[in-house]
């Protein structure tokens, strides 16, 4: 029997039931633009989940797929290991700098950031160390599982049950827009600093490069590498969530590479197979896996899935990686940004529009309301650009194959609808 509140039976997450009934539907993807089921076409501006970072349907992604559904589907990872997975694991080594040199593979980036904590917690164990305190952001988002939902003080993440271990969550000591100055670099640092001297010696520092769905917060410039340099002398672990930053989202093949650091742990997903199939990574040192030989139960990680590391998936992420190079979609991703960025910069003018900020393929449009970031977003849809806002905050984040024209209409479109939304009458 159909739902009174719904003429869908498909429950989707993250989205209010009362809105479910009547919502777009998305029946087409070819490149950087999508369909709906009115026959209209739209650029892409949030890159389907913020995922499909080599455009909707690019041939080399769906051969590279193709191929090794006909040769070798998937395996169990507790049984036996595979080329795709073996080949793009020994490949995030050399891209990873430092000793990083050790890969599990996942689904999702809310499962490897569960691995990575608890990594991150058994290591201490294994090492015969009394550590289990996490330090995070307030305004983090490190995915929805148990684990992962812990760390977040965001309202509709938070968690309602006991955390199994100490969390502190640092809040930003400035607005977004002043988080770009060194006053707020040194406040920020300041927190940090307070949270590792205090209570007992912590396990690990989790943060994301950009706080994404913590309002598209630019980080300061060099906060990293201070952060680096006070978890070395608190002895606690670094992870870095690098999940939506990944694979040149930001103009750099990751996130922390804008500060030259090397992390302890890093978690992967999204762009890693190109939105094509679920994969996730998380990445450790050489020595840190080398204390799982004394783990006592297995000698090895207590955690995986049925698909984890799924060859097709694998294999994709392969090929995700060889379209990069050779597309040039690092640096693409900086220079559409840069434009982006520069142009949209402008629309700072508006009363509606309070900040606009961004790094690489991440642009974010800060309006006085969350009123007027509906209305935005509305009236970009309308002129034919899908984005994404949150609490105010309009994401702008396509595909990485975007080309210079379609960069221009979508500021040609976003600047239209900040005037159409300017235009309506109060509510």
């Amino acid at each position: 029997m159909q739902s009174s509140t719904s003429a869908s039976s498909l429950w989707r997450p993250w989205t209010p039931i009362t809105q479910q009934a009547a919502s777009l539907r998305i029946v087409e993807a070819r490149g950087n633009s999508v369909r709906d089921a009115e026959g209209n076409w739209y650029l892409d501006g949030i890159s389907g989940v913020l995922n499909a970072s080599c455009g909707h349907g690019h041939p080399r992604l769906t051969e590279a797929a193709i191929r090794q559904f006909e040769r070798l589907v998937h395996y169990d990872p507790m049984v036996s290991s595979h080329d795709p997975a073996e080949t793009l694991t020994s490949r995030l080594a050399e891209l990873l700098p430092g000793e990083l040199n050790e890969t599990c593979l996942l689904n999702s980036g809310s499962e490897a950031t569960e691995a990575a904590i608890r990594i991150a917690l058994q290591y201490w164990r294994n090492i015969g160390a009394e550590r289990d305190r996490v330090i995070t952001f307030e305004a983090a988002y490190h995915g929805s599982t148990f684990l992962a939902q812990q760390l977040s003080g965001l309202p509709f993440t938070v968690s309602e049950w006991v955390s199994p271990f100490p969390i502190d969550r640092i809040p930003l000591p400035a607005s977004p827009r002043e988080m770009r100055t060194g006053e707020s670099a040194d406040a920020l640092i300041a927190l940090f600093a307070t949270a590792l001297e205090a209570g007992p010696p912590a396990a690990a520092v989790m943060v994301e490069p950009l706080l994404g769905l913590g309002g598209c917060v630019v980080l300061p410039a060099g906060f990293l590498t201070r952060l680096r340099h006070l978890c070395d002398r608190h002895g606690a672990l670094l992870i870095l969530d690098e999940v939506f930053c990944g694979f040149g989202r930001t103009g750099r093949m990751f996130g922390f590479e804008h500060d030259g650091i090397t992390p302890d742990i890093v978690t992967l997903s999204k762009g890693i197979s190109g939105g094509l199939l679920p994969l996730a990574a998380v990445t450790v040192t050489s020595p840190i896996k080398e204390t799982f030989i004394q783990e006592p139960v297995i000698q090895g990680l207590r955690y995986g899935h049925t698909t984890g590391g799924h060859a097709v998936a694998s294999a994709v992420a392969n090929a995700v990686l060889d379209v990069m190079a050779d597309e040039k979609l690092v640096e693409n991703s900086a220079a559409q940004g840069a434009m982006l960025l520069a142009d949209l910069r402008k629309l700072e003018s508006s009363p509606l529009v309070t900040d606009v900020r961004g790094l690489g393929l991440v642009i974010a449009i800060e309006t006085d309301s969350p009123e007027s970031a509906a209305a935005i977003a509305e009236a970009a849809a309308a002129a034919g650009v899908m984005t994404r806002h949150e609490r105010g905050v309009i994401r702008i984040a396509p595909p990485l194959t975007i080309t210079t024209d379609e960069t221009a209409e979508i500021i040609q479109k976003i600047s239209s609808a900040v005037d159409v939304a300017s235009a309506r009458p109060p509510a």
